[in-house]
């Protein structure tokens, strides 16, 4: 019985840990098929539209079945929460990031996506999510964390260096090649890119992330539905991404898709990276606060350039091998920094109660004092008694 208890608070400590690090090899299959699917012509409002129409079909009867009995009642205020959740990250952050993309580059996107956890943080303070204390050392770990954690994404997506071959690929010499290649050509092309608006549209993109983010933690605490809050989330991002689709995209024929990539990558990103994603960092996010979600995302990178070693024998440099060494330590400060905070809350509030006794005791004398005094005037009375007698 012990060994099961030790082993089911092991397993409730690490599950946050295991579900995030879970999400972000997700985001990081959702990359490459979405890029594939992009490719073969598949326009990314659609494609949007179509991912958060499946998502709204997966995960609406798990909604309907398990939170039938817990569902909160629905207010207008939670009402225009939900719809503008809608429009954040179905709609603004995903068409964003893929026309900033376009006008930019997507290693220049990839950086920017990465500051996620800086922004986040930065806004849970002013909202008050996060509170920091320069004299705990648990806050300087948060700050000092995020800081370590986005350096390291951005060197990662900002210098390559030289290749360093851990493992000898047969093509290895290819894929170095492709990955000097658009720093060689990307010199010309991007004089004609429009960098200005580009660069607004990736940081507009992470800053609606980030505020996602925070409206979902603040939704939550007034609506603590999470498989239903995800299924209108993706059913209010249907709505309103197709009313974006039907005035930017004017041919009809652009919304046809087959049993295809296109299918497969709606389908994908729409189970794993929406219905699931959403409400996986919903139940973290109530228990951890956003900043702890946001700060997982640049894990992703080093996934994906993981995957790409090993399944697309592509080179790695040294400058993933050193971003990735600052963000794993950049997470481990960081996620230091509030499991310390979050056993200081439980500690206090499992030392809330002990105040109680303490006014117990002193109401008990004040009671005893009492009965003294009553005693000796009952004392007093009967003596004058005695002697009147």
């Amino acid at each position: 019985m012990e060994s099961e208890k030790i082993w089911g608070g092991l397993m409730n400590r690490v599950k946050p840990y295991l579900a995030m690090i879970s999400m972000q090899f997700g985001y990081a299959g959702m990359y490459i098929i979405t890029m594939v699917s992009l490719k073969h012509g598949m326009n990314h409002y659609i494609l949007a539209v179509y991912r958060h129409a499946i998502a709204t079909v997966v995960i609406a009867p798990f909604a309907l079945f398990h939170e039938r009995k817990t569902r909160p009642k629905m207010t207008f205020r939670i009402f225009l929460q939900i719809a503008l959740l809608g429009f954040i990250e179905p709609v603004l952050d995903q068409n964003l990031y893929y026309v900033g993309m376009t006008y930019t580059s997507a290693t220049f996107a990839s950086a920017t996506a990465n500051v996620l956890p800086a922004i986040t943080f930065v806004l849970a303070i002013i909202f008050r999510l996060e509170s920091v204390n320069f004299k705990k050392v648990r806050s300087i770990a948060k700050v000092v964390g995020t800081v370590i954690t986005v350096s390291g994404a951005l060197l990662m997506t900002l210098y390559k260096g030289p290749i360093i071959d851990f493992i000898k690929f047969g093509g290895g010499g290819g894929g170095g090649d492709g990955a000097g290649g658009p720093h060689g050509g990307a010199a010309s092309a991007d004089l004609d890119k429009h960098w200005v608006p580009g660069t607004l549209m990736l940081l507009g993109r992470t800053f609606g992330w980030a505020g996602f983010f925070i409206l979902q933690s603040f939704t939550l605490k007034e609506y603590p539905a999470e498989l239903s809050l995800t299924a209108l989330i993706c059913f209010m991002g249907t709505l309103e991404g197709t009313a974006v689709s039907l005035v930017t995209v004017r041919d009809l024929s652009a919304w046809k898709i087959g049993f295809d990539s296109n299918l497969f990558a709606a389908a994908y990103s729409g189970v794993i990276c929406s219905g699931v994603a959403y409400y996986v960092q919903g139940v973290v996010m109530r228990e951890r606060g956003p900043v702890f979600v946001a700060t997982f995302n640049p894990l992703c990178v080093v996934i994906t350039a993981a995957l790409g070693v090993v399944v697309l024998s592509e080179s790695i440099h040294l400058g993933s091998v050193i971003g990735t060494i600052f963000i794993i330590v950049g997470l481990y400060t960081v996620v230091w920094g509030k499991g310390k905070e979050k056993r200081m809350t439980d500690d206090d509030r499992k030392g809330l109660p002990i105040k109680f006794p303490v006014k117990e005791v002193d109401a008990g004398r004040v009671l005893a004092g009492k009965s003294e005094i009553k005693t000796k005037e009952d004392h007093e009375t009967n003596k004058a008694n005695q002697a009147e007698i």
